[in-house]
């Protein structure tokens, strides 16, 4: 099972830091969103490895992923990709001008309104993200071997209530509606 998780990590160093000098204060948010950050850093470098293997970036890999789940004909305009994916229609415009260089993806464009075009998974772009998913969700259950099946779950729901809360914080506030999220290349800064 790996290291178990009553082992004090760098976040606990921040908290302590912050109850030493702040003790007024309540700086467990930080042990939130300060794993979060350090989690996300370390998963997007495991999976990036995982993704160059083939090619791709994580980037490729969500258009990839998004147009096969959509089932058959595993295809969608950039606009549905972009509300669906991680990615701006702007990112995904120039995500699909390398992925059809690569023959992942064929522009489709649809006989009744020619304006409408669709990025289609080739058979080579089916065959790649079907291999490389299979490792994907492998290596995401290596990452996580020290969390039961019932943890995992426990986990995932109370991410999902963190999101919603975000997400209801960030509706509540007008100058937060418009901002981007940031891109998918790793931040190195520091969550405390």
């Amino acid at each position: 099972m790996g290291k178990q998780a009553d082992i004090s990590d760098a976040v606990d160093s921040i908290l302590e830091d912050w109850a030493r000098e702040r003790p007024e204060l309540d700086a467990g948010t930080i042990g939130v969103f300060g794993r979060l950050a350090r989690i996300i850093i370390k998963q997007r470098v495991i999976e990036n490895s995982v993704f160059e293997k083939y090619g791709l970036t994580l980037a490729s890999f969500d258009v990839l992923a998004n147009l096969r789940r959509s089932g058959e004909p595993h295809r969608k305009t950039a606009g549905e990709l972009a509300s669906s994916s991680m990615l701006t229609t702007g990112g995904i415009t120039f995500r699909l001008d390398r992925m059809e260089e690569q023959n992942l993806i064929e522009r489709v464009r649809t006989r009744t309104d020619r304006r409408v075009v669709y990025a289609q998974l080739t058979s080579h772009g089916k065959e790649v993200i079907d291999s490389i998913f299979a490792e994907h969700l492998a290596t995401q259950r290596q990452m996580l071997e020290g969390l039961s099946s019932k943890e995992v779950n426990q986990l995932s729901t109370l991410l999902r209530k963190v999101s919603a809360s975000i997400d209801e914080f960030e509706s509540g506030n007008p100058a937060l509606t418009n901002l981007e999220a940031p891109s998918d290349r790793p931040s190195t800064m520091d969550p405390s």
